[in-house]
């Protein structure tokens, strides 16, 4: 089986790291490193299914149906993660705790099987570190202490079409 990994150290507060990587607003300004998905019906609470919806690509409609499993704010967060129709129901977790005057966020998407999934893992491992370093530290700096964007926030959302 193949999982991917990834432990970033952030100087913010757990709340405010929380805030972003859960406010459905806030999501899609990190994630447009990557496919820039944005989350449809997405709550922190358990039983929710939701969607991430990206821009399509060759073999893939830029769909990926979830559901919450797990919420505890502002220290963890589980999805079931499932990317084509069909295919594996994976599982992503974002654990966060203090760290150094900061947070210590550790992302994990594990239940990847078969050569398919090490490809997958290894193409989404390379996407979500991107995200992790370059995507959601910007989002961090361009909000305030409370987790609102700055007046003169410039991050906006690529568009999907």
């Amino acid at each position: 089986m193949s999982d991917i990994r990834i432990v970033r150290d952030y100087p913010h507060p757990p709340a405010k790291v929380w805030r972003a990587v859960t406010d459905p607003a806030l999501i899609p300004l990190w994630t447009a490193t990557g496919a820039g998905g944005r989350p449809e019906g997405f709550t922190t609470t358990a039983g929710t299914k939701f969607q991430l919806v990206a821009k399509p690509k060759p073999g893939w409609n830029g769909v990926v149906d979830c559901e919450v499993l797990e919420a505890n704010e502002p220290s963890l967060l589980r999805y079931s993660w499932t990317g084509d129709e069909g295919g594996d129901v994976t599982e992503v977790a974002y654990r966060l705790e203090p760290h150094a005057g900061g947070t210590r966020f550790t992302y994990e998407h594990t239940g990847f099987t078969g050569i398919g999934g090490f490809f997958m893992a290894k193409l989404l491992g390379h996407v979500r570190r991107k995200m992790l370093s370059a995507g959601l530290p910007a989002v961090l700096d361009d909000l305030d202490d409370d987790g609102s964007p700055h007046p003169a926030s410039t991050l906006k959302p690529k568009p999907l079409g």
